[in-house]
This record gives structure tokens, C-alpha cells and sequence, in this order.
């Protein structure tokens, strides 16, 4: 049987998260999808946890070994994956698994499509009973309108077709904001994307993840090239508000860890609380999805 979704996790040292990830998508997986999972050389039993997985044949494709940074890791992925359509599944993200299929089949239905977003939910960690929706559909609009050349997304609710890496490409891997500069680079290269107006994923800010420890000073950097290169006027979130939280829970997270009162720092829940925490974001994520008419804009 060909395989038509590809799931691709990169992951170092978010065991936690990633036995929550796959957890959930291992009761679910169809025989026409599979899971690629490059590890940056973890630390904390990952590796262990998933070689058993690939020895039951429950993941197909698995390598651990380091990476330059972020983007080199998920361009490892995206190079693995044989799905005719790839979507990338960040290990600390609830993914709702039904609707990314649903994108699937109008991608797999409309072949002129290269990529499809939607909208999506947001959390953070440290207050997971404030769920908020986001997304770039107005952004998206004009862009089809003419009105911009470039418009920025969130890769979280991201999925690519595969053929279409030769003409798009890969993640920069000089960019520590890599999905920002992706998102500026397939649209002003007027990429075929497809809207979404439901939710296929909801992102949550977690102390220690990439983005967080981005300074404000690199964004702005970043956001200057973007601008250029890219013909983008900026949309007042500029490097997306909710990369931004990331940014400052990350750094919150960092200066409280690093001082002298250790009664009061807050830490990672244990794992039964984050399975809580993460139960419940997949039911609110799947409420959503319930509740409300959604279709596909191109």
C-alpha cells in the first residue's frame, strides 16, 4: 500500500512530551500513513524508547544522531518521509489527527494544491486552562487578493506535499525562526495553499523548546531580512505574537530557574499531571472541531 501522510516529529530531550505524541497517535494510525521521528541524540531515554518502538514496528523510519540546529533536523525528516503529503507534528503540540486527514483528502483531491493551513488553538504551560483561538485567515485573504506578496504562519498546522520541496524547498537552516521565513518564502514564491477555517492542532508554549530560546534581538534581526528579501510590510504581529510568547516564557522559565529561592520556581508537571494537562487540551481540541460548519478556501 503507497503511503499517503507521512507524520514527521524532530525531538532532543522531550521524552515526556513525545511518549504524550505518540500515545495518542499510535491507537489511530492507518495502514496508508506512517511516522518518521529524527532525534537530535537525546539524553533522557529517548532513544531507548523509541528503538523499541521501530523494533515493534510501531514507528517506520527512526535515526538519532546531533543535528547543526532545528531546521537541519527537520530537513532530515522531510528528506525521509515517502508520504505524498507530510505533515510535521511538533513533540509539546496537540495534533488533531481527523482533520489533518481531512486536509490530506483535499490535497490529495486537488493536485495543483502544494501546501494547506487552518486555523488553530493556543496554550502555554503554565496556565493550560486558557485556550485561545488564533490563526492568518484575513492575512491569507489578502494575500490571494494581491494586496501583499508575503504573508507569515505558524508551520504547526502545516502539510506539504512532497513533490513540491523540489520547487519550495527546505527549512533555512540559517534561521532560528525557521517556519517565519518559510511561510514569507512559499508565498511570495506564490505557492498553491488551501485554508482550512477549522482547527487541525493547538500549539503550547512549554519551557525549553526551540523558540524559546530565541532573544528578542535575533527576531528583530530575522524580521529585518524577512522584510527585504521578501517584500513584507509586516502585519503588526510581525514574528507571530504567539512565537513571541514563547520567547518570554522561555526566557521567564530561564531567570526563574536561575535563582536563589527554590521553594517557589515552577517546574515541568510529572508525568501523570502533564498526561492530564494533555488529555484535556485533546478534548477541547476535539470539541472545537465538533462544534461549528468549516471548509476549505483556495
Amino acid at each position: 500500500m503507497s503511503i499517503t501522510l507521512s507524520y514527521i516529529i524532530c525531538t532532543k530531550n522531550r521524552l515526556p512530551f513525545l511518549k504524550v505524541l505518540l500515545g495518542n497517535l499510535l491507537t489511530v494510525l492507518s495502514p496508508d500513513e506512517e511516522i518518521v521521528v529524527v532525534d537530535g541524540n537525546s539524553s533522557d531515554g529517548t532513544q531507548g524508547y523509541l528503538q523499541n518502538l521501530l523494533d515493534a514496528n510501531k514507528i517506520h523510519q527512526y535515526i538519532s544522531e546531533p543535528d547543526k540546529n532545528q531546521a537541519h533536523g527537520w530537513n532530515k525528516a522531510l528528506l525521509m518521509a515517502k508520504g505524498k503529503i507530510i505533515k510535521k507534528l511538533i513533540d509539546d503540540d496537540v495534533h488533531h489527527i481527523n482533520t489533518i486527514r481531512k486536509c490530506r483528502d483535499f490535497m490529495m483531491a486537488n493536485a495543483d494544491l502544494d501546501l494547506c493551513i487552518s486555523n488553530h488553538l493556543q496554550s502555554h504551560l503554565i496556565h493550560p486552562d486558557q485556550v485561545s483561538i488564533t490563526g492568518r485567515l484575513e492575512n491569507y485573504r489578502d494575500w490571494k487578493a494581491g494586496k501583499v506578496r508575503s504573508f507569515t504562519f505558524s508551520d504547526v498546522t502545516l502539510l506539504q506535499r512532497r513533490a513540491s520541496l523540489s520547487y519550495l524547498g527546505l527549512y533555512d537552516t540559517q534561521f532560528k525562526m525557521m517556519d517565519w521565513e518559510y511561510a514569507l518564502r512559499v508565498t511570495y514564491l506564490k505557492a498553491k495553499i488551501a485554508y482550512y477555517t477549522g482547527y487541525n492542532s493547538l500549539s503550547v508554549a512549554t519551557p525549553g523548546n526551540v523558540t524559546s530560546g530565541a532573544s528578542p534581538q535575533l527576531l528583530k534581526y530575522e524580521g529585518a531580512i524577512g522584510m527585504v528579501k521578501y517584500d513584507y510590510a509586516g502585519d503588526n504581529a510581525g514574528i507571530s505574537r504567539f512565537s513571541r510568547l514563547k520567547v518570554w516564557l522561555g526566557n521567564t522559565w530561564h531567570r526563574l530557574k536561575t535563582r536563589q529561592a527554590p521553594v517557589s520556581h515552577p517546574v515541568l508537571p510529572d508525568d501523570a499531571e502533564l498526561e492530564k494537562i494533555y488529555a484535556s487540551y485533546y478534548q477541547i481540541l476535539n470539541e472545537y472541531n465538533n462544534t461549528g460548519t468549516f471548509h476549505f478556501i483556495q
